[in-house]
C-alpha cells in the first residue's frame, strides 16, 4: 500500500530540513519538498536545495519560480491600492505568503498529497496567512504545522534541531550561531531579533543593513529617477522598459545605494502581540512614492478619499492573510477602476533616504493651471466664491445662531 504524501514548505534552512526526518518518523509519509522563489534568487542554489532536500529524506524536491507572478498579481494590486500597514509597513512578507500558499496546493494536487506542513511558529503571522491560503484553497488538505505540536515536536532550540538531524544521518553544516531572524523576497527583507528585540534599543544598521545603504553613508550627490506608468503599472525606468520585476530589481539598486526605504517599526501581530522588526523596501518604497505622484494629478478629490479609506482596509486583510476572500477582490476591482486614467511620468530626485519630487506629466491630469493661478481664467470667477462659502458653511451658520439664541436665553434668567 502506498504511503501518503505532504508537501512540505522548503526553505533548505535548518528547521525545514529537520521537519523532513520529523514527519516520516511521526506521520509516515512520504515527504516532496517545495521550495517556491518569490524572488529570493541569490539564497536559493538549486545543486544545495536538491542536495539537502535528498540527503534529509525527501523522495522529491520542487522547486518553482513565481517571481514574475507574484510582482503582477500580488504586489502590484496593493501598490496600486497604495496598501500600508499601520502607516510604515509595506507588506513585503505579507504580500508572498498568500502566492506560496496557491502553489503548495497546486503542488499538492498534482502529486495527490493529503497534507501540507509548514514550519511557522506558533506565535507569528506567517502560521496565519498560510493556513488561510491552503484552507481557502483546498479545504480537504490537512494542514500540519509542527512548532504547534511540543508533545510531537520536542525541539526548542538551533542545538535540538541539529542533533535530531544527526541521529537521523543528516550531517550537514548548519550555523549555531544566532543571528537576525530574516525573511528576503524581491519586494524586502523583514529584520527581527537580536538588539532588536529591546524597543530602547537603536538597531545596529552596520550589522543589520543587506539592501541597503545606511542614508548617512550614502552618496553626497542626488540621484535623478523617471517612472512611467500605464494604468497603474510601471512600464519603464529612466526610459528603459521592463518588466515589472525587473523594475523593482532596478529600483532596489537605486535605492539601496541611497539609503531608500528603512522602516523601523513596533507593529500589531494578527495573533494579538506587539513585535519589532526593521524591514529594508528600497524599490517598493520608490514605486509606491512615484504611484502616489502620478495619481495626484490624475484622480479626482473623491476617488482619492475613498482609495485611502480602501488601501487601510487592504492592508489590514492582506496582513491578516485574508487574501483569498471575497473582500480583497471587491476592494481589488475597485482599485483597479481607478487605475484607467493613472498613465504618464513621474520624475524625481533620490538623496540620503529621501525621494524628493522632481516634476510629474500625465496625458490625463486633472490639474488646471488657469484655474490654479492667482489670476482669473475663463473658468473660475472669484465672486463665485461668496456664494460657494455661504451654502457650504451653511451648518455652521445655523449652528452658531441657535447656541447665540440659548445663550441669550439663558442670560435672561
Amino acid at each position: 500500500m502506498a504511503k501518503e504524501k505532504v508537501v512540505l514548505a522548503y526553505s533548505g534552512g535548518l528547521d525545514t530540513t529537520a521537519i523532513i526526518p520529523w514527519l516520516k518518523e511521526n506521520f509516515g509519509y512520504d515527504v516532496i519538498c517545495a521550495c517556491i522563489n518569490v524572488g529570493q534568487d541569490e539564497e536559493i542554489k538549486d545543486d544545495n536545495l536538491q542536495e539537502r532536500a535528498t540527503l534529509s529524506g525527501a523522495e522529491k524536491l520542487y522547486i518553482v519560480d513565481a517571481t514574475d507572478e507574484f510582482c503582477d498579481d500580488f504586489i502590484m494590486p496593493c501598490v496600486q491600492a497604495g496598501a500600508v500597514y499601520e502607516h510604515s509597513y509595506l507588506l513585503g512578507t505579507s504580500m508572498a505568503r498568500p502566492v506560496i500558499a496557491e502553489k503548495l496546493v497546486e503542488i499538492a494536487r498534482k502529486e495527490g498529497a493529503t497534507a501540507i506542513c509548514h514550519g511557522a511558529t506558533g506565535k507569528g503571522n506567517d502560521q496565519i496567512r498560510f493556513e488561510l491560503g491552503i484552507r481557502a484553497l483546498a479545504p480537504d488538505i490537512k494542514i500540519i504545522a509542527p512548532w504547534r505540536m511540543p508533545e510531537v515536536w520536542k525541539m526548542d532550540s538551533r542545538e535540538d534541531e541539529v542533533a535530531y538531524c544527526k541521529a537521523h544521518g543528516i550531517d550537514l553544516p548548519f550555523s549555531m550561531g544566532k543571528g537576525y531572524s530574516r525573511d528576503r523576497n524581491l519586494w524586502h527583507i523583514s529584520h527581527e531579533g537580536l538588539e532588536l528585540e529591546d524597543p530602547s534599543q537603536a538597531p545596529n544598521y552596520d550589522k543589520l543593513l543587506v539592501l541597503t545603504t545606511p542614508p548617512e553613508k550614502a552618496p553626497d550627490k542626488e540621484t535623478e529617477v523617471s517612472v512611467t506608468f500605464e494604468q497603474g503599472v510601471p512600464k519603464t525606468v529612466n526610459g528603459k522598459e521592463m518588466k515589472v520585476s525587473d523594475i523593482i530589481r532596478e529600483l532596489n539598486r537605486l535605492g539601496g545605494e541611497n539609503g531608500i526605504g528603512i522602516i523601523d517599526i513596533v507593529e500589531n501581530r494578527v495573533v494579538g502581540m506587539k513585535s519589532r522588526g526593521v524591514y529594508e523596501t528600497p524599490g517598493g518604497t520608490i514605486l509606491m512614492a512615484a504611484h502616489d505622484q502620478l495619481e495626484e494629478l490624475c484622480l479626482d478629490r473623491d476617488t482619492m478619499e475613498m482609495k485611502k479609506r480602501l488601501a487601510s482596509q487592504l492592508a489590514q486583510t492582506v496582513y491578516e492573510g485574508k487574501w483569498f476572500t471575497p473582500l480583497r477582490e471587491a476592494i481589488q476591482a475597485f482599485v483597479k477602476s481607478t487605475q484607467q486614467y493613472v498613465t504618464g511620468e513621474v520624475k524625481f530626485k533620490l538623496y540620503k533616504g529621501n525621494i524628493i519630487k522632481n516634476g510629474t506629466t500625465s496625458p490625463y491630469s486633472l490639474y488646471n493651471e488657469s484655474l490654479a493661478s492667482f489670476t482669473t481664467g475663463d473658468l473660475y470667477d472669484h465672486r463665485d466664491a461668496g456664494g460657494f462659502i455661504t451654502l457650504f458653511g451653511l451648518p455652521l451658520t445655523v449652528r452658531a445662531k441657535v447656541m447665540q439664541n440659548i445663550e441669550t436665553r439663558d442670560n435672561a434668567k
